[in-house]
């Protein structure tokens, strides 16, 4: 049975300007690949409204869940949680479990629960919340949606409270060899032996270094003894 699949959605304007570096796909990939869930796809939108609700109608549909990043904090360009509610049809205004939230969490810190503050606290009502025990503002999650923040510490705490309630399939494994030769010359022979393990994905993925090059073939998959199995085919065909 394949495993479920994903997609990711990041959104904000800085990341397409270059002024910040996504580190939330790296580490979604990783903890997805952990727990056999597949991610397929990563979309990166602007803080624009209708290409954020296209977006995650499209993902939504095409894939089993939907992970997005960026958006739902206290400033006029977080407008996530809006977007979200508008590409599936729901209302959306300050809810009573999230203000409660934010109201503990900045009566302990001696803030005051201002109106920009409160934005954090408009959730979808049909939404239920993600636990976000970095810096108490919810992330939520809306039919096969979950919408987290951008920052990153934040982020992964996220993720860490929504995976253990999804199901997934087998982790894929992978094993990695170094070759010292150019793609153009490996490229036959893996091609061959690539098609000879079709239920295995075969990459390679070049370098140079130090004026050398070359490539490290990475062999991926879900049963341990066929990925084993290919491996030490792998490391014979390029031994010499």
């Amino acid at each position: 049975m394949p495993n479920p699949t994903a997609a990711m959605l990041v959104i904000g304007d800085e990341i397409l300007s270059g002024r910040t570096r996504d580190a939330n796909m790296h580490h979604l990939a990783g903890r997805l690949t952990e727990v056999g869930i597949d991610l397929r796809e990563v979309r990166i939108v602007s803080d624009d409204a209708p290409a954020i609700i296209t977006a995650v109608q499209a993902l939504s549909a095409g894939f089993d869940h939907v992970f997005t990043s960026g958006g739902i904090g206290p400033t006029h360009d977080d407008i996530t949680a809006d977007c979200i509610a508008a590409a599936f049809g729901d209302t959306i205004d300050v809810r009573d479990d999230a203000r409660a939230l934010l109201q503990a969490h900045y009566d302990r810190s001696g803030q005051e629960l201002n109106a920009a503050r409160l934005r954090m606290a408009r959730i979808p009502a049909s939404a239920t919340l993600i636990d976000n025990p970095v810096s108490t503002a919810p992330g939520f999650s809306i039919r096969n949606v979950h919408v987290m923040a951008g920052v990153p510490s934040v982020f992964q705490a996220m993720v860490a409270t929504v995976l253990p309630t999804l199901t997934g399939g087998a982790p894929l494994l992978s094993r990695t060899i170094e070759v010292i030769r150019g793609e153009g010359d490996i490229a036959g022979p893996l091609g061959v032996f690539a098609a000879d393990h079709p239920d295995l994905s075969v990459g390679s993925y070049p370098f140079q270094r130090n004026g050398v090059y070359g490539a490290n073939l990475v062999i991926r998959g879900a049963d341990p003894a066929a990925v084993e199995a290919a491996f030490v085919r792998l490391q014979d065909l390029f031994a010499a």
